[in-house]
């Protein structure tokens, strides 16, 4: 609004944004009376007022300095404003009120103020009537405050004037996430959080909140519980961190092929921090999404085996197999190794599973003898449809690792190892 603009109206009005200030370091710039500037550098260091007196070439720690500048505004921050209305005539001024708008590019959002519920008001001469509101900005871009003053002229007649504030919202983090695929239905989430704003800020909280079809577990601390972070964990701009979580679908999703196909939500990260003076910022990722499934007919799923044998002794393990076709299945089971040529295990198995139905599943227990030490891959089972005279192959399928008959098993945390295959 020009000046000749607002001489037309009794009521001024005023927008400020409100923010913390910065610490700033003084930048100390000395020389020697010999040289080419001479005092002019020292002369300008005694005049700065973030110097000490006396001291003028001594460091004394960092100072807080007004904001000079609009400033940057980041997502997930609070956008807080200052708005004032002055009556600058000799008059008194009725029916005054004020309304403020947040206009982005996909959005316009009505702010409330704490003055509204005495409006509209009376103003006196020289009285103010003003107010702080506060917005989380949740979208990127263009944003365009809108301010309305509305009021009764002299005359009695409706008079009103609006002034507008426009300013971006910047990006504050850069997340970038990876999944990899287990063997297992377990899928786990590399996220790396940098931090692109001009100050360092302080990651308050990083939480995986998963879908109603998974659970989600931080593996960011060691097995003492201590977090493998440090208690403050400081991103300089342009600095990243890694963060890892292991997500499990719930059981009836993973009991169910068809549910866990098309169960690829898997959750939203929650990612809160602070800047410069303790400002919280808070941003929310869209849902994460996995790769869908794509399953074969059959499908091949480790539900019991050690992790630790020993040579020679014989190694149990149970497997399901399960119909994620569309028709029935009758089906013949083989795991055959006496014709492998340098195996690490003995031993052979052919029997007959039956029908399974399709969506069904059935468990069968498998038995092979380790002759060679260290890790072995048990591979080579085979099923085949006897209807259809069709075979399906699985390979590299589990993984054991074999030790010497004298290793003292009890010395060794037993978990069980279970693994599946597509």
């Amino acid at each position: 609004m020009t000046t000749a603009e607002q001489a037309e109206h009794l009521l001024a009005l005023k927008v400020m944004r409100l923010t913390r200030p910065t610490l700033v370091m003084p930048r100390i710039v000395t020389s020697e009376a010999k040289d080419l500037p001479q005092n002019t550098l020292n002369k300008l260091l005694q005049e700065d007022a973030t110097t000490a007196r006396g001291v003028e070439s001594v460091g004394a720690g960092s100072f807080m300095l007004l904001p000079q500048s609009f400033g940057n505004i980041y997502l997930g921050e609070s956008f807080s404003s200052y708005i004032c209305v002055h009556n600058c005539t000799k008059h008194p001024v009725h029916n005054v009120t004020v309304k403020a708008d947040l206009q982005s590019t996909t959005s316009r959002i009505n702010l409330p103020m704490h003055v509204g519920k005495n409006l509209p008001a009376t103003l006196n001469p020289e009285d103010t009537l003003d107010d702080v509101i506060h917005h989380e900005v949740v979208e990127i871009g263009t944003h365009i405050l809108i301010c309305e003053v509305q009021y009764n002229t002299l005359a009695g007649l409706p008079a009103s004037f609006r002034k507008f504030f426009k300013f971006q919202v910047v990006k504050p983090l850069d997340v970038k996430t990876k999944f990899y695929n287990a063997e297992t239905d377990e899928v786990y989430l590399e996220a790396q959080i940098q931090n692109i704003t001009a100050g360092t800020i302080c990651l308050e909280k990083v939480e995986l909140e998963s879908s109603d079809k998974y659970t989600a577990t931080e593996l960011n601390t060691l097995a003492s519980g201590e977090s493998v972070f440090p208690s403050m964990k400081m991103l300089q701009p342009q600095n990243s961190c890694q963060f890892f979580y292991c997500i499990k679908p719930i059981p009836s999703v993973a009991n169910d092929p068809n549910a866990l196909r098309i169960a690829n939500d898997i959750g939203k990260l929650d990612i809160v921090w602070r800047s410069n003076l303790g400002e919280r910022g808070r941003l929310q990722t869209s849902q994460l999404q996995r790769s869908p499934i794509d399953f074969k007919d059959l499908r091949l799923s480790v539900i019991e085996a050690a992790s630790i044998v020993k040579i020679g002794s014989a190694f149990n393990f149970k497997c399901r197999i399960t119909n994620t076709s569309d028709q029935s299945m009758d089906l013949a089971l083989s795991l055959t190794t006496s014709a492998r040529m340098n195996s690490t295990y003995t031993g052979s198995t052919e029997y007959t599973l039956g029908t399974i139905a399709s969506g069904a599943f059935r468990d069968c227990s498998l038995t092979v003898f380790p002759v060679k030490l260290g890790l072995i891959t048990i591979t080579d089972l085979q099923l085949m449809d006897t209807f259809l005279k069709k075979t399906y192959k699985f390979e590299d399928f589990l993984q054991v690792f074999v030790v010497d008959t004298t290793y003292d098993m009890d010395s060794f945390n037993m978990d069980e190892n279970v693994q599946y295959y597509d």
